[in-house]
């Protein structure tokens, strides 16, 4: 028996046209997914929502609250099976885990893309979309979280991320690699997340920065993130979790002001720890209060720490939040 699959568009690459005679890949007037969209038909009863038509760059967190208003209203009204969202690449990573981190319905959850627009030779989107169904409408997608799924692969939304600008197979999991596969003959899965994390949220207001630490690195960005007032601020530190020691007034004087400072590695393998003791080093950081995250890149930090922060101020609150 067919499943019933609601299949959300927000815009992207994947629902675009490349001009013959500039080159420039822009929105069309109409989303040639929405006309497109009767293929996987076969595959599953399609309901299908246009909540956006967007490049990606122009998604918002207050975008992806929506599209989590959506889902949970629409499952209300009818309960469906799975949820298909087809969305720009850029900022995709981001939204697969705020929903990640946001939604608690029963039902398979999966966000694809494409990185040729649709009249392009080698266009992937209608096979990603054809593939996002599939996985959708498998048993087996339910309770592993947002997927994430191009190029026949299935990923976690918290582990997967774009590391190609252009190639088809940009979305890979440093470290985990995929959980599953998608072939001719069906969905196969491989892994399976040992935890999710859920969080109620009804807005998203706070604001919360990310930055990328540096030879020579400074106090001065700390300073004005402080005084801008902002609610958070991510670091992408050096190696496992360290910075230069001119940065270190500035750190003072954000957690004095109760702003939580959460560090990631700018490598995009490995964790950051506590691990060196000289000024900058993890060890003297951790000592001032600086929360260390457990394996999230910076974008997906600075989710969770914007949902975070919706639910509490308290320091040591967002720490056990963050080992997770």
């Amino acid at each position: 028996m067919k499943k019933n699959i609601l299949l959300i568009h927000t815009g992207g690459t994947i629902s675009m046209m490349e001009d013959s005679t500039t080159g420039a890949v822009m929105p069309n007037e109409e989303n040639p997914l929405s006309i497109q969209s009767s293929i996987v038909q076969d595959i599953a009863n399609i309901q299908m929502k246009e909540a956006f038509h967007l490049p990606s760059p122009h998604i918002t967190p207050f975008h992806m609250l929506k599209l989590k208003s959506i889902i949970e209203e629409t499952y209300e009204k009818k309960p469906f099976d799975g949820v298909v969202i087809t969305h720009g690449t850029d900022t995709l990573e981001e939204t697969a885990y705020f929903l990640d981190l946001t939604i608690s319905l029963p039902v398979s959850v999966v966000v694809t893309g494409a990185m040729r627009s649709s009249n392009e030779i080698g266009a992937d989107g209608l096979y990603n979309l054809i593939s996002s169904v599939r996985v959708a409408s498998e048993e087996n997608s339910k309770n592993k979280g947002v997927l994430v799924v191009l190029n026949d692969e299935i990923h976690s939304a918290k582990n997967c991320t774009k590391t190609h600008t252009s190639n088809v197979s940009t979305f890979q999991s440093p470290q985990y690699g995929p959980i599953g596969i998608v072939t001719k003959r069906g969905v196969l899965f491989h892994h399976h997340p040992t935890s999710v994390e859920k969080y109620t949220i009804n807005d998203v207001t706070k604001r919360v920065t990310l930055i990328k630490a540096y030879a020579g690195m400074d106090s001065g960005l700390l300073f004005a993130i402080k005084n801008l007032q902002y609610d958070g601020i991510i670091i992408e530190a050096l190696g496992q979790g360290n910075l230069p020691p001119q940065s270190l007034e500035g750190i003072q004087a954000l957690i004095e002001s109760n702003i939580p400072v959460v560090l990631v590695s700018r490598c995009f393998n490995g964790i950051a720890q506590d691990v060196y003791g000289y000024p900058g080093g993890g060890k003297q950081l951790k000592e001032m209060g600086v929360i260390f995250s457990n394996g999230l890149n910076g974008q997906k930090a600075r989710i969770k720490l914007m949902v975070a922060l919706s639910k509490t101020n308290d320091l040591m609150e967002l720490e056990k939040i963050f080992k997770n």
